[in-house]
């Protein structure tokens, strides 16, 4: 029997988006565009959200090129304006982007009908909102996430059709909890929530306003689809596919798309050869879970995992706090937030008779399930746990077996090292 979950009588129809950052692709073509928007469909994700900022130049071209792609492979796109990367917006130009864009049939309309349009910040520009849904018709649904969601509901005479959350880091060394989630459905009454799953932070970008802060993404991205189906939200936004500069990243990396690096003088290349593949591996299941409501009675089963290619104490902490005084949080040192350990994640019709094995430079160590499914030990789902990095050093293989028959490996991402890029310490993770 499959496990079902409680469902919304009003949830009948969900979305996943990925949060896409245009600002970091003014050299894709369109056959980048294409290999992007067949990875996310292979992740069962129903549209880009297109983060653009009200300067940038190369924007109109990257558009023409990203609708062009969508349009041709059935895919679907719709804005993130950023009121904050480079200012505010002005009313009419957001007005114009959408009279240009929302007929085509590759802008994602809520309900078959609505363009659905969201931001990065502006709160302070919530009354231009009142001129452009009247314009354009929007379905309007921001991340005004710097204003509590009571306040935020409120503005404009109530502008908002919805609201999402920016919040998908925790707070020290405790693991994020739907706390956040349950008062924004709170505030909102009945309006969309659409709800945020990372998989990590780490940043270090000196020149764009001294960034430079982790937060805890040990467990983090299994926890948040755990999380995601038991709150039920309306929509569900990855963040992000693309921002490499915050280390959440989820699409493919390519060398074009990481200039960013120079412009903002980081200290190194904390992206290059660090792929987060790994991460998209579960999602077709976690969707469908979330989508449907219940557990498949069988599912295609794998293994995944994720670590830091150096121990926390091998390199000098580059300055790194962990948590972010900007976010009114208290600064620790990085290495308090994060473990020493090979995460894995393991999909499983059960774990009955199932082995862990991780090789760490040859070095074998035998792991064990510290998260279940929802249901509980022997069911269909995703199961967790992880081990320490031991000492050792070398490249990472986690094996899953069972009845001493292999299942499958997950291997081939950056080895885990002391030798320390410009002396400085890549607090960003390794997902294969």
């Amino acid at each position: 029997m499959a496990a079902f979950l409680a469902l919304s009588p009003a949830q009948a129809a969900k979305e996943v988006f990925a949060h896409m950052i245009v600002g970091n692709l003014p050299a894709f073509t369109l056959a980048d565009w294409q290999d992007d928007i067949r990875l996310a469909q292979a992740s069962k994700i129903d549209a880009f959200v297109l983060n653009i900022a009200a300067k940038d130049p190369s924007t109109n071209a990257s558009l023409d090129l990203a609708f062009e792609a969508a349009a041709a492979l059935n895919f679907h796109l719709f804005f993130s304006f950023d009121y904050l990367a480079q200012g505010p917006w002005p009313k009419e130009a957001v007005i114009a982007l959408l009279q240009k864009f929302a007929p085509s049939p590759a802008y994602f309309k809520h309900d078959g009908t609505r363009p659905f349009v969201s931001t990065f910040e502006g709160p302070g520009n919530a009354a231009d909102w009142v001129d452009i849904k009247a314009a354009t018709d929007a379905f309007f649904v921001p991340d005004w996430t710097s204003v509590p969601a009571q306040d935020a509901v409120g503005l404009a005479g109530g502008v908002v059709d919805g609201l999402f959350s920016f919040d998908a880091w925790p707070d020290g060394a405790t693991n994020l909890t739907t706390e956040g989630d349950r008062a924004f459905q709170a505030a909102l009454a009945g309006k969309a929530y659409m709800m945020p799953v990372s998989p990590w932070f780490f940043t270090n970008l000196p020149g764009f306003a001294g960034k430079n802060w982790i937060w805890r993404g040990d467990g983090l991205w299994e926890t948040r689809w755990r999380q995601v189906a038991e709150v039920q939200p309306e929509f569900v936004q990855i963040l992000t596919w693309n921002d490499y500069g915050e280390s959440h990243y989820v699409g493919p990396v390519r060398e074009k798309e990481l200039e960013l690096f120079k412009a903002a003088n980081a200290p190194l290349n904390y992206v290059r050869g660090v792929s987060h593949d790994g991460w998209r591996k579960f999602l077709p299941f976690e969707i469908e879970v979330y989508k449907t409501g219940k557990v498949p009675e069988k599912v295609e089963e794998g293994i995944m995992a994720y670590y830091r290619p150096a121990p926390a104490l091998a390199c000098p902490s580059g300055g790194t706090s962990g948590n972010d005084e900007g976010h009114g949080q208290v600064e620790v040192p990085p290495e308090q937030l994060v473990e020493d350990s090979v995460f894995y994640a393991a999909l499983l019709n059960s774990d009955q008779g199932v082995t862990v094995t991780v090789s760490i430079g040859g070095k074998e160590q035998t792991g064990g399930f510290s998260g279940t499914p929802a249901a509980g030990a022997g069911t269909p789902g995703v199961y967790t746990g992880s081990v320490p990095f031991g000492g050792n050093l070398g490249d990472v293989v986690v094996t899953v077996s069972r009845d001493g028959q292999t299942i499958a490996k997950s291997e081939g991402g950056k080895g885990i090292s002391t030798q320390c890029e410009n002396n400085v310490q890549n607090w960003n993770a390794v997902a294969v």
